[in-house]
């Protein structure tokens, strides 16, 4: 039986260190630029070389994030880190940008191309177009089932990487913009703020009502080895070098003796992973069904909770911390701190305790922490264990750097004037419910879209004969969540509807560029592709995309550089929506019993149900309709009015077109990043 390569995070070197010294196969890190873990340590490019020689050494490979989407102006520097890491031999790089796949596959095609769970890849469909186009190996979707997982496996040849431990997002991975939404810290740039962790108020309760278990699949993994998966990956790259150890030396243990003797094996890894003091564990999605994955009374944090912080005491200057008796508690353990109303959390040394009458006093040593707050364990000094250090002590002689080469432009496969000129200027109503159709005609939009998902599909059936546009005037708008399961109905139901004369679909997914090309239709390339630079965009109309709607996080400046360079007419922006935040596999709503929720800075969010997932979305919509006469005049002529989340009434769908048509501003909408552009911490910094 061919050996499953066991994969490790490594968010530093002590990290590194753990990893290696327990027996992982391969680890992955990141350096310190265009990764989706920019607030761990990451590498330096001179511990990076010296890593790199050393992993090797030992047999082992090196893989490395490069993971994040980036904008045009950062083009020089993608290709320079991409030409160093070509240069020393990384063994491959995980990627998220189509940008830098192409880059890669044209000017390094020696580097190995890692398809990121960013890029959420959880179909047949979508594995065999990451293959066709140079790709080795894909970081499936967390979201897929055991069954799932086996039938990807039985038709693709393309390297299957799966998560079996660590941190879980609510949302589906690559799909996510609440982060982004609120200041501009992407997940897709690497700077999530966790928004997901987050205390929440719903129906004058408070909970953490998006803030999941973590992923454990130690039962599952004699399933997943049987299946043919041919990576399992450890998720941890924030995580300390303790835990790293702990949770390869589990998951080496079990994979190395299950055949022998499963159950003994399962009693040992088991054993070895209750010092993962990390939060309640979950086998997520593995076995189906609509699984209980998120306790609102858990805390977003890690660790085992050991109280609050009942009072403080000044004792010889030094702050000690009163809190219930915890028996075990001792110096050198590491605890973390949560403050009582959620603005913060941090980490801190336990450097003395003295048992008391009513409790015990608890000197804790880093943060400003107060009264109420809740204190987690996350380490006990018992646990630490030094590992040999494989980097050697002096750096000295590894100077390898970036060069200060430009990167070459890629060739554009533009569209003719004529492929252009099939959908005319204008604007476009995108809605989410076939019903929602009629009201768009107070829009009186050029085509009205509708969003395509296995509820739509039925109703659309149903009431073929009444649907209020010709078929020539529709746009199938394809859902960006894409799993193995829905690839049957979904293909069908596609090919039904161009038998009925539709020739418009949006992709939102690289599952629905492997469905649609060559079925003679316009394709349209949705926002969750992310169109971030001229080298993503060169990619999507290579692949037969005639026009590109750019990504809701999108900035003026970037997006304007990036239409210098293809023609007028291609791009298609989005000018109001109010934004999918999450989109959940699972019925929450159903689960928590409330549909709306408020957070700690009174901003509110409704949780909406579309049968098999829900969707997260912000009251105050994202709006650039009062910029139109300013892209008109950059010769952007196709709007869409993303009315898919609205209220479904038709007063509503008036005004919002009567603002459309005399290009005024939204009251209280947000600009999301249109004027200020990602977050950059350097930038803001000065």
């Amino acid at each position: 039986m061919k050996r499953v390569e066991l994969l490790a995070p490594a968010g530093s070197p002590e990290a590194l260190d753990a990893a290696i010294g327990e027996g992982a196969d391969a680890v992955y890190l990141g350096l310190r630029s265009f990764n989706a873990r920019m607030r761990t340590a990451n590498f330096a490019f001179n511990q990076f070389e010296a890593a790199l020689q050393a992993v090797h050494d030992r047999g082992k490979k090196v893989y490395v994030t490069v993971n994040t989407v980036f904008e045009e102006r950062e083009t020089d520097r993608v290709y320079q880190l991409l030409q160093f890491l070509d240069r020393l031999g990384a063994d491959g790089i995980i990627v998220q940008d189509l940008g830098i796949a192409h880059i890669t596959r044209e000017c390094f095609p020696r580097l190995h191309l890692h398809a990121s769970t960013q890029m959420n890849v959880a179909s047949s469909r979508g594995s065999n177009f990451l293959s066709r186009n140079g790709f080795k190996r894909a970081v499936l979707a967390r979201e897929l089932n055991l069954d799932e997982i086996r039938s990807i496996r039985q038709t693709t040849s393309l390297e299957l990487e799966v998560f079996v431990h660590g941190a879980l997002c609510v949302s589906a991975s690559g799909i996510c913009l609440f982060s982004s939404y609120h200041g501009g810290k992407s997940a897709n740039r690497g700077a999530c703020t966790q928004a997901c962790r987050r205390l929440y108020e719903s129906d004058s309760k408070k909970g953490y009502f998006f803030s999941p278990d973590d992923l454990q699949l130690v039962d599952f993994i004699p399933d997943l080895i049987e299946s043919g998966v041919d990576t399992f990956k450890i998720e941890g790259r924030m995580k300390s070098a303790e835990y790293v150890g702990t949770v390869v030396s589990a998951y080496r243990h079990l994979i190395d003796n299950c055949q022998e003797d499963k159950e003994r094996a399962l009693l040992k890894a088991r054993s070895i992973l209750q010092s993962d003091f990390a939060r309640r564990k979950t086998d997520f999605f593995i076995q189906g069904g609509n699984p209980v994955y998120i306790h609102p009374d858990q805390a977003g944090g890690t660790g085992i909770h050991l109280g609050k912080i009942k009072d403080i005491y000044a004792i010889d200057d030094d702050r000690w911390a009163v809190m219930n008796s915890f028996d075990g508690l001792a110096e050198g353990d590491s605890v973390r701190v949560h403050r009582s109303d959620d603005s913060g959390r941090f980490t801190c040394k336990v450097r003395g305790v003295r048992p008391q009458v009513n409790g015990i006093l608890v000197k804790l040593e880093g943060g400003d922490w107060r009264q109420n707050d809740d204190v987690y364990l996350i380490q006990t000094a018992s646990m630490a264990r030094r590992y040999k250090t494989i980097m050697p002590h002096s750096l000295d002689r590894y100077r390898a750097f970036p060069s200060h080469d430009h990167a070459p432009r890629p060739k554009v496969d533009a569209p003719s004037k004529k492929e252009l000129e099939i959908l005319p200027a204008g604007f476009y109503v995108l809605v989410g419910k076939v019903a929602d159709l009629h009201a768009a005609l107070a829009a009186n939009p050029q085509k009205a879209m509708i969003h395509f998902d296995k509820l739509n599909a039925e109703a659309m059936r149903k009431n073929e004969s009444t649907l209020p546009y010709k078929r020539d005037r529709l746009i199938l708008w394809l859902d960006p969540y894409f799993p193995e399961a829905d690839a049957s109905w979904l293909e069908q139901e596609i090919e039904y509807w161009i038998s009925r004369g539709i020739k418009y679909f949006v992709a939102n997914n690289l599952g629905h560029l492997g469905i649609l090309r060559g079925k003679g239709i316009t394709l349209i390339a949705g926002p969750w592709l992310y169109a971030f630079n001229l080298w993503s965009a060169a990619f999507l109309l290579d692949q037969g995309v005639k026009f590109i709607i750019p990504p809701l996080e999108i900035s003026k400046q970037n997006l304007m550089r990036i239409a210098e360079s293809i023609p007028h007419g291609t791009f298609f922006p989005m000018v109001f929506s109010f934004p999918q935040l999450f989109t959940i596999r699972g019925d929450l709503a159903k689960t928590h019993g409330a549909a709306t929720f408020t957070d700690r800075d009174g901003l509110g969010f409704s949780l909406n149900s579309r049968r098999d997932y829900n969707v997260l979305v912000p009251a105050r919509p994202f709006s650039i309709i009062d910029r139109t006469p300013f892209l008109r005049k950059e010769r952007i002529e196709k709007f869409i009015i993303d009315l898919s989340n609205a209220s479904p009434n038709r007063g509503f769908f008036r005004d919002v077109a009567k603002a459309a048509a005399e290009a005024r501003v939204v009251p209280e909408a947000s600009r999301f990043n249109w004027k200020d552009g990602f977050y950059n911490e350097d930038e803001a910094s000065r």
